[in-house]
């Protein structure tokens, strides 16, 4: 038996034990995170998995894996198909199979520090169709049969000073008060890790490449916090910082707090706080208001002192990024070199900044059909030699204390053959028209995400992922809550109107299952325009790095589309040409110069 079949085996034996007929595991934490730590990777240690989003369910005699389509070539490589089920979703969700396939009459379980109220809501009401319950547990199954499960990350808690972040914490507590006030709320609940590193001006080392540290707190309309957090993660410097107007707790005194609020009105963001948040809070008495974590869009719209950072910190990842590609183009045709060998290549190159931090999330470095894989992570298993033939794509980024990157770009090892060119070249365009899009006040992502797939689709082609994804300020590589998809793609929610000082990606991309994959990708701001005395929006690219000339097919490009490409290019050469020298330099202005 397979170490996954027999975690499978041992998670059965244990629902029997606790007269539980199933189980539901997310890949999330207690804090709704999309990147979790080592101690909450429940998903990946019960069934292989390694995507950054998915959900298991286990019953007696069946078990299926939840993912979408980011993950379909990624979860059949990692998890076998002789214990699981795959199963797509939107079009199927995780209550809509429970609702079909649980036993009549069943109790599956579920975690309520692992769910929302409203999936919850929605599980219960597909499972009475056939009788069956679903059914809290205070302790999680999984945990009682991973003996080795990591602890939680002790690491300490580290300032982030008030020149990078542009406002002092107590600017944002202050105009938080005034929102809880404005609301007729006495306190709001915050439980998104990077809400409450914006807000209190703080990072931590909690979650790899997320600068984030495992803590809850509860603010007040008079703008003071209740923050819990292990007290071996403080240190002097962050207590001083925090001043008297944050109580310290502890974090596991958290649960129990959230009953000491009789009577009073507390704000709780329905997608971003676990079921068990609403249920101690409603129990101990208190008047609970489902409304947006206000931090959300005020984190998400960068000051302008984030986007100045922001801006120092593409110039120097974008060099580094350059002469890393420089290096792969002369390395790979030699052959011998692998995806490892790239990615520790490129670190090394990051890291001669003398300031990288972290990278920003696992890099992507994928060659030929792992490339068909939109987030392939390589390993010593999957770990392939970049061939003569093939298109290699790397997608990567760094955290900076300035700020966060990401971008992909893709090689050619050798000769590309007329269908890589035709489809990098359609990507392009998607790409530049996104890039050049102008559009009203109001708009959201998805109305424009057409642009980005418009080439694709002139040929019947199209890619299952969003088109752009929102960036943090030295905080996550995805943010909300914009983003530019259609709304029926994962990790949707309610369309939102996209505001000036809101960093997003553009990255079109194509794939071939079994041959290659390609993705160009920017970070863009969000810039207010005025147009014959109205106001409108637009983007202004944030990312340069040059894009692979021989994979263009210039013939495939309008007139408008060759300018806004050898204009990027210039300004490539702007922006890098003084951090390089030398063969390096001409290598640049080669790959610069105007198609």
């Amino acid at each position: 038996m397979s170490t996954h079949a027999a975690r499978l085996a041992a998670l059965r034996e244990e629902l029997a034990r606790t007269t539980l007929d199933g189980f539901v595991v997310p890949l999330t934490d207690e804090h709704m995170s999309e990147y979790v730590g080592d101690y909450a990777k429940r998903l990946a240690w019960l069934t292989g998995f390694q995507g950054s989003a998915g959900t298991a369910v286990v019953l007696p005699a069946d078990a299926a894996i939840f993912t979408d389509g980011r993950y379909t070539l990624q979860v059949r490589q990692q998890v076998s198909a002789d214990d699981w089920q795959f199963v797509g979703v939107p079009a199927t969700s995780v209550a809509g199979w429970l609702g079909a396939h649980a036993p009549r009459g069943g109790r599956i379980g579920y975690d309520p520090w692992l769910h929302t109220r409203g999936w919850v809501s929605e599980a219960r009401a597909a499972l009475a169709e056939r009788g069956a319950e679903l059914i809290p547990v205070e302790t999680n199954p999984v945990d009682a049969v991973w003996p080795d499960r990591p602890a939680p990350s002790t690491a300490t808690l580290v300032v982030h000073d008030d020149v990078r972040a542009g406002a002092s914490s107590a600017q944002k507590r202050a105009q938080l008060g005034e929102w809880l006030s404005a609301q007729g709320a006495d306190a709001v609940v915050l439980t998104a890790l990077d809400s409450l590193a914006w807000l209190l001006n703080i990072r931590g080392r909690d979650v790899a490449h997320t600068p984030v540290a495992l803590a809850y707190a509860i603010v007040s309309a008079d703008g003071t916090v209740d923050l819990f957090v292990a007290p071996d993660k403080m240190t002097e410097a962050v207590r001083q910082h925090l001043g008297n107007a944050v109580r310290l707790h502890d974090r596991a005194a958290f649960s129990a707090a959230l009953g000491g609020y009789a009577g009073r009105r507390i704000a709780a963001d329905p997608e971003r706080a676990v079921a068990a948040i609403f249920d101690a809070l409603e129990s101990g008495g208190a008047t609970v208001i489902a409304l947006r974590d206000p931090v959300v869009l005020a984190k998400a719209t960068k000051n302008p002192v984030e986007i100045a950072g922001h801006r120092a910190a593409s110039a120097r990842d974008g060099a580094a990024l350059a002469r890393f590609l420089r290096w792969v183009e002369a390395e790979a045709p030699k052959g011998g070199l692998t995806e490892l060998d790239c990615v520790v290549r490129l670190q090394a190159f990051r890291e001669e900044t003398g300031v990288l931090l972290d990278t920003s999330f696992d890099t992507i470095s994928a060659t030929g059909a792992h490339g068909a894989s939109p987030h392939y992570r390589v390993d010593a298993a999957s770990n392939a030699p970049l061939e003569l033939g093939q298109l290699y794509l790397v997608d990567s980024g760094g955290q900076y204390a300035d700020g966060t990157t990401d971008v992909t770009r893709v090689l050619p090892v050798g000769e590309p053959t007329a269908e890589m060119r035709d489809r990098f070249t359609r990507v392009l365009k998607g790409h530049i028209a996104l890039a050049t899009a102008q559009f009203p006040v109001g708009t959201t992502g998805g109305q424009l995400d057409v642009l980005a797939r418009r080439p694709l689709w002139d040929i019947g082609l199209d890619y299952a992922h969003g088109t752009g994804h929102g960036v943090g300020a030295y905080l996550a590589v995805h943010e909300g809550p914009q983003r530019i998809a259609p709304p029926n793609y994962p990790g949707g929610g309610p369309a939102e109107p996209l505001r000036p000082g809101m960093i997003i990606s553009n990255e079109p991309g194509y794939y071939k299952a079994g041959e290659y994959g390609i993705r160009i990708e920017n970070l863009v701001l969000l810039e207010e325009r005025t147009v014959d005395g109205g106001m409108m929006l637009g983007f202004e690219t944030l990312t340069f790095c040059p894009i692979e000339r021989s994979l263009i097919d210039p013939d495939l490009l309008s007139e408008g589309e060759r300018d806004w490409l050898n204009h990027y290019h210039a300004d490539v050469l702007a922006v890098l040409g003084p951090q390089m020298t030398g063969e390096a330099l001409a290598w640049l202005e080669g790959k610069c110069a105007p198609i």
